[in-house]
């Protein structure tokens, strides 16, 4: 039986995932209750299948927004939408199968054992993850923990993570950015800079061919020109931030 929470809800933004975002559903609805899908604008016809799923479940929510926004405006509509009916904390998965259902359940357990934490998947790597993608994460997790001052970020990229919804929509609503791609990244280093700290979990990453049904929306030279300009942003703001980051990391901490 999935574990049922009143506080955690599995949130899981979807654009264009084809038949994979039907198989991720029934693989987080069997581990945990409630989940919500919040669509972002697709126009693949994945929405239908997932509909049909939540008019028998009560457990599983269909968020439609009207047009594509961007990875982390979906995920922000589903946040609002839970903060309104009292969740607390939100666990966001990709739809398209790479990431560990399984796992839902100790993802949330540690989240439950330190609410004031996110929790971070930290990539397990397969023999099939593109080494241009393997590599070039490395140099942003290097940017993301100059960027918060070595607080801790395992990896800056994984969207299997664990948020404080209060948090983190108090920090997207202070800033025009973090809509699209830059979603990941850009939200551990202002939670850090929120004073919200990481727990890194191991958590393996599947990198789905196409005769798996693998879709992949990442643009090699759109993205990466994203997260460049992301990481100019917020090093900027690093820099205005560090008298106060230098004191948060040099004050005594209380037992």
């Amino acid at each position: 039986m999935p574990h049922t929470s009143r506080t955690h809800l599995v949130l899981i933004p979807s654009y264009n995932p084809g038949e994979l975002l039907a198989a991720t559903v029934r693989a987080a609805r069997a581990q945990w209750a409630p989940v919500w899908v919040v669509v972002d604008g697709s126009t693949d016809h994945s929405t239908a299948a997932v509909q049909a799923m939540a008019e028998q479940d009560p457990q599983l929510r269909v968020i439609v927004l009207p047009y594509n926004q961007g990875k982390g405006a979906a995920v922000l509509a589903g946040l609002q939408a839970a903060a309104a009916e009292g969740f607390t904390h939100a666990l966001t998965m990709d739809a398209d199968g790479q990431h560990p259902a399984e796992l839902i359940p100790t993802f949330m357990a540690t989240s439950a054992a330190a609410p004031e934490a996110m929790v971070l998947g930290k990539p397990v790597f397969g023999p099939e993850a593109p080494a241009l993608r393997v590599q070039g994460r490395r140099v942003s997790n290097a940017w993301a923990n100059l960027e918060t001052l070595g607080m801790g970020v395992g990896d800056s990229l994984y969207g299997f993570r664990v948020y404080p919804i209060a948090a983190l929509v108090r920090v997207m609503q202070g800033t025009r950015f973090m809509r699209r791609f830059d979603f990941d990244p850009e939200a551990v280093v202002r939670l850090c800079w929120a004073g919200v700290r990481p727990i890194n979990v191991d958590a393996p990453v599947r990198y789905l061919q196409p005769d798996e049904g693998g879709v992949s929306h990442f643009k090699y030279l759109r993205d990466n020109a994203l997260l460049s300009w992301m990481h100019t942003r917020l090093f900027t703001g690093f820099v205005l931030r560090l008298p106060l980051l230098l004191a948060r990391r040099l004050r005594p901490s209380r037992r």
